[in-house]
């Protein structure tokens, strides 16, 4: 099983931070970016092989690709995304697809978490694929929120829903089993091919509409923030350092 990181996003309500820099680099902790957290988790639960999709400011992942690979003892595969400042990533993550083969631990290059994420994920392995949710923190409109079926398995993935239907909040962290990954390239491919714009979590719906199954693995009452503005990245630099 390898890591990866979606970093391609502009993450342009952060500015002036992104002016040059992709928001997976922006310090949250002194020096410390939100991909340096992404990867410290990585390496910590033994996934020391990790593929970074980059596209808006890629440069700057480059120029730091080898100190990242000393600093937390990875090897680092950068997959380019060209489209990534005019589509949504639905189109960033099935151009990693080829990796999908091999399991895959995929976290967002927005999301600061802390490494109990990684091993809950790794905890809780089943046939095909497991979403990280936050079953804890109170709902609103913009989270990405999760509805399931009976069987305790994915119905339904969008922030397009009453926050009082939902079993929690999917917070970006996703583990993909090797069975998974034909079927998921497939339905993320007919997800962007639709519509550009589309994340990839309506890949997932996509990928159980057609039925398949998408577990789901509950993170408990930690602190975690998807960072997208700067009320945002007030609370990751107030909780990174706890981690």
């Amino acid at each position: 099983m390898i890591g990866m990181v979606l970093a391609a996003g502009a993450g342009r309500r952060l500015r002036p931070y992104t002016d040059t820099l992709p928001k997976a680099l922006v310090p949250v902790d002194g020096d410390t970016t939100i991909l340096d957290i992404a990867l410290g988790n990585l390496a910590e639960v033994g996934l020391t092989d990790v593929v970074i999709v980059v596209g808006y400011c890629a440069n700057a992942v480059e120029e730091r690709k080898a100190a990242l690979e000393e600093r937390y003892g990875v090897s680092l595969t950068l997959v380019h995304n060209d489209k990534a400042e005019e589509w949504n990533n639905a189109y960033s993550m099935w151009l990693a697809r080829e990796y999908f083969s091999r399991g895959v631990l995929m976290v967002n290059g927005d999301t600061v978490h802390p490494v109990s994420v990684e091993k809950t994920l790794l905890a809780n392995r089943g046939p095909d694929i497991l979403l990280a949710v936050d079953d804890v923190k109170k709902l609103a409109d913009e989270e990405m929120k999760v509805i399931l079926d009976d069987d305790g398995h994915l119905s339904r993935i969008t922030k397009l829903m009453d926050p009082a239907d939902a079993a929690g909040e999917y917070i970006g962290a996703t583990l993909i089993e090797p069975a998974a990954a034909e079927a998921l390239a497939d339905a993320l491919k007919a997800t962007w091919e639709a519509n550009p714009d589309q994340y990839y979590e309506d890949g997932y719906q996509e990928y159980v509409n057609r039925g398949a199954k998408i577990s789901v693995a509950p993170i408990g009452d930690v602190a975690w923030v998807e960072v997208d503005n700067h009320d945002d990245l007030e609370k990751a630099r107030t909780i990174a350092t706890t981690y």
